[in-house]
């Protein structure tokens, strides 16, 4: 199926005679591979016509366009469109067909790569990452928001002028903090402030600055002991929400697996969305985490119900795709694994369907904690930022 022959003649006629005409075939192609419904893909292709017929309105070349480019033709041109029908307005598959396009013409090396944040605060930010990675190893997560709360500080102290340590007043951390307590009032927001700003002023210190009477007005929140963890979930909760995921759910045997990882192996929402069909060992019964939060490789033992889980999924629900990943996107684009953050919707939707208000995808891994620990089996801890105990169990 050719989405542009099949464009009404006005639009098709705006795309042939647009900037964009000499990259509509790749666009089109592009959507073809990612396997886009052909609903989907004759959207996307009429929206790329809107897009084209303002670009030569406004005589937008097509070097200059970009995310700000995008952002004007959403915010200032749609509010008022007055393009004759039939023509896309949606501003969702609008705003999506326009991602696409910058993707394609990236790959394509038609218009230059996204631009990252410039500037001093900028900068000291790249430094401070690198030693993040390099200095302390930690994960892509984790610095990013170390990041995130330092850049804060930062705006909050130096925004519109050059990143001076030496001007940075313990009153002024003091108030930093304050207004930011203000904003979110949770133990776990103070735990995460004051943790990213100690991080960041010893950072300064190995560069030789004077950081110790700023750490000094860093109190420590209120921390009792195994206040954080989560609630396990009791037996009768643990059937519930393996029997949420019926036949009328649009995934049911993903959705199964998933939890069957999380509880029986322990495994993050993160772990679960990198597993590769190469970590699993049928034969011997494991599976392997090669990207662990930890920086190192464990080898768990895969249970007869979640090796089961996992072979049902593949069997007769995965879609066909090239892709390693053991749990792939459902939806377009196809061939692509799945996000942590999906999981955790996958596992927060299960906790709603069966009534739990207090689930969370770390809840099942302090389950399977609690249920070894109950049995007087043998366990490593891991601790994780939350200072949550996880268990798992090694195999022999």
């Amino acid at each position: 199926m050719d989405p542009i022959g099949l464009l009404h003649a006005r639009p098709k006629a705006w795309l042939a005679a647009s900037v964009l005409a000499p990259h509509a075939a790749a666009f089109a192609t592009y959507l073809t591979h990612a396997r886009y419904s052909s609903q989907s893909c004759g959207t996307y292709v009429a929206s790329l016509a809107h897009l084209g017929r303002w670009m030569s309105q406004c005589c937008l070349p097509l070097c200059q366009l970009d995310e700000a480019a995008v952002e004007q033709f959403l915010d200032r041109h749609l509010p008022r469109c007055d393009c004759p029908k039939p023509v896309v307005r949606t501003h969702s598959a609008l705003r999506a067909a326009c991602t696409h396009l910058l993707k394609v013409l990236r790959e394509q090396r038609v218009i230059a790569e996204r631009a990252g944040a410039s500037g001093p605060i900028a900068e000291e930010l790249n430094r401070y990452d690198a030693h993040l990675r390099e200095a302390r190893g930690l994960s892509e997560g984790t610095r990013r928001t170390s990041l995130r709360l330092v850049q804060r500080l930062l705006r909050y102290k130096f925004a519109g002028g050059p990143v001076v340590f030496a001007q940075l007043q313990p009153e002024d951390v003091r108030r930093f903090i304050a207004t930011q307590l203000d904003l979110r009032r949770t133990t776990s927001n103070a735990t995460a402030l004051t943790s990213a700003l100690r991080g960041y002023f010893r950072y300064r210190t190995t560069l030789g600055d004077r950081a110790h009477g700023l750490v000094g007005v860093i109190a420590s929140p209120a921390h009792w002991s195994l206040a954080p963890l989560p609630r396990a979930l009791r037996p009768f909760e643990v059937k519930r929400l393996l029997s949420s995921f019926t036949a009328e759910l649009p995934s049911p045997r993903r959705g199964y697996a998933m939890v069957r990882c999380a509880l029986d192996l322990g495994l993050r929402s993160s772990e679960v969305a990198r597993l590769q069909l190469a970590d699993i060992d049928w034969r011997v019964g494991t599976v392997t985490l090669r990207h662990t939060k930890s920086r190192r490789e464990d080898v768990l033992p895969l249970l007869a119900l979640t090796g089961r889980a996992l072979a049902d999924y593949l069997r007769y629900e995965r879609p066909k795709t090239s892709n390693p990943a053991v749990f792939v996107r459902r939806l377009a684009p196809h061939d692509q694994p799945i996000s942590a953050h999906a999981v955790r919707r996958v596992i927060r939707d299960a906790f709603g369907r069966i009534g739990l208000t207090h689930g969370r995808s770390h809840a099942l891994r302090h389950t399977l904690a609690c249920r070894l620990l109950d049995q007087g089996g043998s366990i490593i801890i891991r601790r994780s930022p939350m200072c949550c105990a996880t268990a798992r169990s090694t195999p022999r």
